[in-house]
């Protein structure tokens, strides 16, 4: 197996504190996004979809999604179980991923592509070209300052996301934590909740991969 990486992005970072959770070491690739590499004729024949993460199997099928990737060694390895432990739990780990993807890291690649300068003529990803639109991008940032509102209130609750227990959830509200920091969206000081999960998971080992 080889996995298709690029070290700085948000996405294969997910796929890699999963794979060190899991103790679970494969060869990595890295494609330079920078340099639009995964735009070049090799890589659109591994992920026609020009992204990474791109996890290619001993078979030569390939997995182009970060949670069907963490969703295939979750399968291979079940301990320590990573996206959930009974059905409630599971269900609660498919929650928070879709609300991080959806209300954070969305967010932030919102603010992100339709302002810096090198996605001009590629505010979403994937092989085709599309324009910014720079109103997007306020709105945004508004948006993932929001989501961490929404964060600190459930972390008030439970430990962590899902419930007791440290799930891939964790892993996805985690980087996107970091990711809004792209954008200059920060945790205020009043989401003490936020805060002390966020030390937590960032001093697990995982943090580092």
């Amino acid at each position: 197996m080889i996995l298709y990486d690029y070290h700085p992005a948000p996405s294969p970072r997910r796929v890699r504190m999963f794979l060190a959770e899991k103790g679970i070491e494969i060869e990595t690739r890295q494609i330079d996004l920078g340099a639009r590499e995964q735009l070049g004729e090799a890589f659109r024949k591994i992920n026609p979809r020009c992204t990474v993460p791109a996890l290619a199997l001993d078979d030569g099928a390939v997995l182009c999604d970060s949670m069907a990737i963490t969703r295939y060694f979750e399968e291979l390895r079940a301990d320590p179980p990573l996206m959930g432990r009974d059905p409630l739990e599971k269900a609660r780990v498919a929650e928070w991923i879709a609300r991080c993807e959806q209300e954070g890291f969305f967010a932030v690649a919102e603010a992100l592509r339709n302002k810096a300068r090198s996605f001009a003529d590629s505010a979403l990803t994937g092989p085709k070209p599309y324009a910014q639109l720079p109103e997007l991008a306020e709105r945004g940032r508004t948006r993932a300052a929001d989501f961490l509102d929404v964060l600190d209130e459930r972390l008030s609750e439970s430990a962590f996301l899902a419930g007791d227990n440290f799930s891939v959830a964790d892993i996805t509200g985690f980087i996107f934590v970091e990711f809004a920091g792209w954008v200059k969206v920060l945790p205020r000081g009043d989401q003490t909740h936020l805060m002390a999960w966020y030390q937590v998971i960032k001093a697990r080992p995982s943090a580092s991969a």
